[in-house]
């Protein structure tokens, strides 16, 4: 393992952002909302979440590279990084089973 890696410093970096039931939550918020991005108050609204503690979770996804904030007037909605989190998952998957899964269980 090499600590000069920039793909395994990115998904290191990515899951420890995914790693809190708070981030997790907003993400999964965000991914089933609008492609055009979900605004902060509503994301807000659904979970419950006071507004600090959304804020804190919003800039550690953004700053992580799974979410995207674009503001609208007064609104900031924040949309998922598709192609980040395929990303991710993919390198999660990368070389399963060493190529020998071939059953209907495999991916």
């Amino acid at each position: 393992m090499s600590a000069a890696n920039p793909t395994l410093q990115n998904v290191t970096r990515q899951l420890k952002a995914l790693a809190h039931q708070g981030r997790l939550s907003v993400v999964r918020t965000v991914v089933q909302g609008p492609i055009e991005g979900t605004p902060a108050g509503q994301i807000q609204a659904q979970l419950s979440m006071a507004a600090s503690t959304l804020s804190h979770h919003l800039a550690a996804l953004t700053e992580a590279g799974l979410l995207t904030a674009a503001r609208q007037g007064t609104t900031i909605r924040y949309a998922a990084r598709f192609d980040q989190l395929k990303a991710l998952t993919e390198y999660l998957w990368q070389g399963c089973c060493g190529g020998g899964c071939k059953g209907p269980n495999c991916l």
